[in-house]
């Protein structure tokens, strides 16, 4: 089962790392002039580690992923607000799944709320200013819709999973 556990995450890893580098070339800044907004579309990944494999398998996997992405295209900055908001998002997405409350929409819809406000954190600590709270209210008003598009992903990719072998697979873990 161990060497079946790996090969599960290094996959996602590599799914969540080719989404986040894809999600580069959306030109999402024409629709919504704010520097810094993404899809999140690593996320996808994040929320299938989260609703079929174990908590601490999810975690590792985000871990894996915020600190590869930060050695092939983010740097130390990249890590800090990669790592700030993942973990958030992470923890309040893990606690609406376990609550049983929210359905994988309003799951991904908080995770991305979570992570804007973890990567306003950590801006504000490495600024050293609170002046970056004041962009959090629009990163939130995108977190919103950019929950909803993730959230959907999210649902569809469950459905098409269902009864699967791959979904099968999941579950034994």
């Amino acid at each position: 089962m161990k060497t079946i556990t790996l090969a599960r995450s290094a996959l996602l890893v590599a799914m969540a790392l080719a989404l986040s580098y894809m999600e580069r070339f959306l030109p999402l800044q024409l629709i919504v002039p704010l520097p810094g907004v993404k899809l999140g579309l690593a996320n996808l990944v994040t929320m299938m580690a989260l609703y079929f494999l174990s908590a601490r398998q999810g975690f590792v996997i985000l871990l894996l992923r915020c600190v590869l992405g930060s050695v092939f295209y983010g740097g130390l900055s990249g890590l800090a607000m990669s790592l700030t908001g993942g973990i958030l998002a992470y923890a309040v997405m893990a606690a609406a799944k376990k609550s049983g409350s929210f359905s994988v929409y309003g799951v991904s819809i908080l995770g991305a709320a979570a992570h804007n406000l973890g990567q306003v954190l950590a801006a504000g600590m490495m600024m050293g200013s609170v002046y970056t709270l004041f962009y959090l209210p629009f990163l939130l008003l995108t977190g919103l819709l950019t929950g909803v598009i993730t959230g959907s992903a999210a649902a569809f990719a469950f459905r098409a999973l269902r009864g699967t072998k791959l979904d099968a697979l999941t579950h034994t873990a």
